[in-house]
């Protein structure tokens, strides 16, 4: 049960990113895609629960200071640094494996290297660790794409970018305020200081109007107009997503923010309220 939850199943969330080009596209229909896409999920699941078990064992000295990654369980000895390497590893390889020779492999490979690059030395650079987290999701867009054969448009991928940045300046704002909470200047085996969040918060928050402006303006491209019959309703999904990105952010000014972003996503009422209500304007679009 303790391995099993060194995973981080709750993170295999993240991965829902596969379905969005499908979705977006409208072949939900189709089942050769589904089936497709439903396995791209299964080997990111795969995939980042081995590289979750890699980071764990590189930060393990540096989550023994931190008051919440403390009960991780590499960092608490519960398992091992020599099991949580070659179980990572054999994750990795394995993911890889069944992946050879088809068309998510070259994403699941750029995965695998840029989730490495993060935790062996991007994590430890002022901003640039928010850009390589924001990538890691922006991959898995792309990643959806390249399983269902759907070409990912600029406007996803700007929405994605900006949007993601949004959530992993979030991210690093909350860790702050829990160091500052616990007496703590500055973040071990990161960049960043306490008195950094007012500045995290600003590009943060900046961040996440940005991607409410570029949505706002995808809805006023043609396509829009080719897959909605009442591409007008569509607005009120600007009014969510822009409630949303407050929202979490007042967690987060509030020190409700524990863990990350998406974590507190699915945990969080608010939240579903929000998607249900997004998915339900979305089909009455359609």
């Amino acid at each position: 049960m303790i391995f099993i939850r060194a995973l981080r199943p709750l993170h295999w969330s993240k991965n829902a990113l596969l379905f969005v080009p499908l979705l977006l596209a409208h072949r939900w229909d189709d089942g050769a895609r589904v089936v497709d896409t439903l396995i791209a999920f299964v080997l990111f699941c795969i995939t980042a629960s081995g590289t979750y078990l890699l980071n764990d064992v590189h930060d393990a000295a540096f989550d023994r200071a931190h008051p919440q990654k403390r009960r991780r369980y590499v960092a608490s000895g519960e398992i091992s640094v020599r099991t949580a390497s070659v179980a990572g590893i054999a994750l990795v390889a394995l993911s890889l494996a069944f992946a050879a020779f088809g068309p998510l492999l070259p994403w699941l490979a750029l995965y695998v290297a840029l989730s490495l690059t993060y935790s062996y030395w991007a994590k430890q650079r002022v901003f640039l660790d928010a850009l390589a987290l924001a990538a890691l999701y922006a991959i898995r867009v792309l990643a959806g794409g390249a399983a269902a054969r759907i070409e990912v448009s600029n406007w996803l991928l700007a929405l994605s970018v900006f949007f993601f940045l949004a959530l992993a300046l979030l991210k690093r704002y909350a860790d702050l305020g829990l160091l500052a909470a616990a007496g703590q200047e500055e973040a071990a085996g990161r960049g960043y200081r306490a008195g950094d969040r007012d500045l995290l918060r600003s590009m943060g928050v900046a961040c996440g109007m940005v991607a409410v402006l570029v949505l706002a303006l995808y809805l006023n491209s043609e396509q829009v107009t080719r897959l909605y019959r009442r591409p007008e309703m569509l607005w009120l999904v600007c009014t969510l997503l822009l409630y949303w990105t407050a929202h979490m952010w007042f967690l987060a000014h509030r020190g409700a923010i524990l863990d990350d972003p998406i974590v507190v996503a699915v945990r969080d009422p608010t939240s579903y309220v929000v998607a249900l209500l997004v998915i339900a304007i979305a089909w009455s679009a359609i």
